[in-house]
């Protein structure tokens, strides 16, 4: 039942001095006790990392999986390093040939990247080619979270890495607000209706959960204290729906959320919002939306005329490392050229960051705004590569920081099977996580940038 009382929140200060958002009724509570399962994790493997490509790279990489199975990191805007840096947590795939179907499980891993070691920590049901098993750290490096199928839902569990003990959670996983207090995701169930490969595997191939055409005002982004256990709709499909600027240019449209993040700060949530027709289902016409603590101020980004609201080129939005901004490719004044663009969390300040440079792949900026890395599928004597790719957008220049033979995405028989890059700067924003396969399987890279940066 719907309480009139207002809301509280864990620290909730709002962005940059923004007062509270207008009025909203708060929504459903539910509050269950939190239930542990048992777990035991596997004894450490010791192996020794390799360099790669060392004299023809411009900074050192070095593979830290070991490489007969495949491994993945979370994504490009979630860092797989800890809170000290010590530890990376990946995903640890089944296989890579053929699409997971419910009951398939993967292995959430930590590598000490000190002892050069590995161990699985938690088995998954819950994971997707594209972000894993959705693993994120908490504040320091004792808890580890992930989703798994818990009685027929996706949902979070936190695992202790000191003494084992996992807790199950009522809501699932996408976003961890950095202090550790909540988690905030769409039900992973209805995340693969528009992309396959970032939620739950499907029972039976191809039947994926759907919603009914429009907004739904039930189902959206929903927050879990982890304190508490208490679950409630943050905000709806239909509030961020009625603040899309213009009408869908046709009639009929279902809406989804996607991608869901909070900013370093914890003060802000930047969250993708797509919308299908049945007889266009691969135009996802996604929108950038950011909104406060309470799901109120809902803003959409950027505010410019500069590009369409419906059926806009590029994409990957992601928080500036200040906090503050979003960033994404774009392709600003109509053009067949995509660009890295910038705005403000209220969707002002829209900006090109480097017009003499080509947007693309999975961005990332970090603090102080002068660099931007990114990753770029291409070849290199007919061989298929993962590009790293490291922008001075203070200098427009750009250059290479290497290239690493991976899966080429010609030869897949479903792009769901592809690895891209998804670099992803370390906590300290002087190395990089990166994905390749240059003997075929899944592995991932840590590139130091210490000296280049």
């Amino acid at each position: 039942m719907r309480r009139r009382e207002a809301l509280q929140w864990l620290g909730a200060a709002a962005l940059c001095g923004c007062a509270r958002s207008e009025s909203k009724t708060p929504p459903e509570r539910n509050v269950t006790p939190i239930r542990r399962v048992t777990n035991t994790f596997s004894e450490k493997r010791y192996y020794a990392f390799r360099s790669w490509g060392a004299g023809k790279t411009l900074a050192p990489v070095t593979q830290v999986t070991p490489g007969e199975q495949s491994y993945v990191h979370t994504y490009f805007d979630v860092t797989p390093f800890s809170p000290s840096k010590r530890y990376l947590a990946v995903t640890r795939l089944p296989f890579d040939n053929r699409y997971p179907v419910l009951g398939d499980q993967a292995e959430v891993c930590i590598i000490d990247l000190e002892e050069q070691s590995i161990r699985a920590v938690y088995k998954t049901r819950c994971w997707g080619y594209q972000t894993g098993a959705n693993v994120n750290w908490g504040a320091t490096d004792r808890h580890l979270y992930a989703n798994d199928v818990i009685d027929g839902r996706a949902v979070c569990v936190g695992i202790d890495l000191e003494t084992t003990e996992t807790l199950v959670y009522a809501g699932p996983l996408y976003t961890i607000r950095p202090d550790e207090s909540c988690v905030l995701a769409f039900p992973h169930e209805l995340r693969d209706v528009t992309q396959p490969g970032y939620g739950v595997p499907p029972k039976v191939l191809d039947s994926f959960a759907t919603l009914p055409p429009g907004a739904s005002k039930n189902e959206g982004i929903w927050r879990t204290d982890l304190k508490t256990n208490e679950k409630q709709l943050l905000v709806s499909l239909a509030d961020v729906a009625a603040k899309v600027p213009t009408p869908p240019p046709g009639k009929g449209g279902t809406y989804y959320f996607w991608h869901t993040k909070f900013n370093r700060q914890g003060t802000r949530v930047m969250q993708v919002l797509r919308c299908i027709h049945a007889d266009a289902p691969e135009a996802r016409n996604p929108m950038v939306f950011t909104f406060n603590l309470d799901g109120g101020d809902i803003c959409y980004v950027p505010k410019t005329d500069r590009v369409p609201i419906w059926n806009a080129g590029g994409g990957h939005p992601n928080w500036h490392g200040d906090g503050v901004h979003i960033i994404r490719n774009m392709e600003p004044d109509a053009g067949d050229a995509t660009r890295f663009v910038q705005a403000k969390y209220d969707g002002t300040e829209f900006k090109i960051l480097c017009g003499k440079i080509k947007g693309g792949g999975h961005p990332s900026v970090e603090p102080r705004g002068k660099y931007l890395i990114t990753d770029e599928n291409g070849y290199v004597d007919g061989t298929a590569v993962i590009k790293l790719r490291l922008v001075d957008l203070m200098a427009a220049e750009e250059r290479c920081v290497c290239a690493i033979a991976t899966i080429d995405k010609k030869a897949l028989k479903d792009t769901v099977f592809r690895l891209d890059g998804h670099p992803v700067w370390s906590r300290d924003y002087k190395k990089v996580s990166l994905q390749a396969a240059p003997e075929g399987k899944r592995q991932l890279f840590i590139v130091n940038l210490q000296n280049t940066v």
